[in-house]
């Protein structure tokens, strides 16, 4: 139902409107008649036994370390280093605004539509019990509509990537949040359904953020200086940025190198 957009073409508030019919598009599926819900809910199940059956040793080491947050440190270091290059101090304006974002994003998904849906997680559903391989014997907590870790991938992402706006690099982040995301539906702990679900909330989230973010500089910064480029001025550098995408491409060999070197010791 989405269309193809152009990030970089269009005005900002033009991907949340989609999003909010795509939104209000399933709400109305879902009102329509009860057994749709439940003729998706078991789509969902069906989707979730069909990928998380994909499973090896190899690759159980590697979602596991590729799920983890403390992994991808270096690559939000290069981040932080990426802003605070090109804009000096005034980097803290736009560190204030990604701070406000992964808080919208992680707040939202916990303790909106986690706790407000009260969506068990495959973990946890009885049903699935002795179906869903578990990595590691972790299941997460109790609920898992949305997932927070897709939501905060995907917020990440599409703020960085309207921030820099460099097509390598929108590339490689899509690529980054798509398999942090993933990692959960292999580990069993998310079913594809939560994985869409912190996509779409994770972007409007992120777009909503950069918008803001925008106004900002637009109206108390640039009336000051020329810190915060307008029109077709690029605004970061393309050396700091290749960094970014160095140090997430890195971490990822470094992942595949560290699993296979586990693998003999477990």
């Amino acid at each position: 139902m989405l269309k193809s957009i152009n990030f970089y073409r269009v005005g900002i508030l033009s991907f949340p409107l989609p999003v909010i019919i795509e939104l209000w598009d399933i709400f109305i599926f879902f009102d329509k008649k009860n057994n749709n819900v439940e003729t998706l809910l078991q789509l969902d199940q069906e989707l979730l036994l069909y990928f998380n059956s994909f499973t090896s040793p190899l690759f159980d080491n590697i979602f596991w370390l590729i799920t983890s947050k403390s992994i991808w440190i270096p690559m939000y270091a290069m981040l932080l280093y990426a802003i605070f290059k090109s804009q000096g101090i005034k980097g803290f304006i736009t560190l204030l605004f990604i701070g406000l974002m992964v808080l919208l994003c992680d707040q939202i998904s916990t303790n909106v539509f986690k706790e407000g849906f009260e969506r068990f997680r495959p973990s946890h559903e009885p049903a699935l019990e002795g179906l869903v391989d578990l990595i590691n014997g972790k299941k997460g907590g109790k609920f898992g509509f949305v997932s927070s870790h897709a939501t905060n991938s995907f917020g990440l992402a599409v703020f960085s990537l309207l921030l820099f706006r460099f097509n390598w690099y929108t590339l490689f982040i899509l690529f980054w949040a798509t398999l942090n995301s993933y990692s959960r539906i292999y580990m069993g702990v998310h079913y594809p359904g939560d994985i869409l679900g912190g996509l779409l909330l994770g972007s409007l989230i992120a777009w909503f953020v950069y918008w803001l973010y925008k106004k900002v500089a637009s109206r108390f910064l640039l009336a000051q200086d020329n810190g915060f480029p307008s029109g077709g001025q690029r605004e970061f550098a393309l050396s700091p940025v290749r960094l970014v995408i160095f140090t997430g491409v890195l971490t990822i060999i470094v992942i595949f190198l560290s699993a296979n070197i586990i693998l003999p010791l477990t």
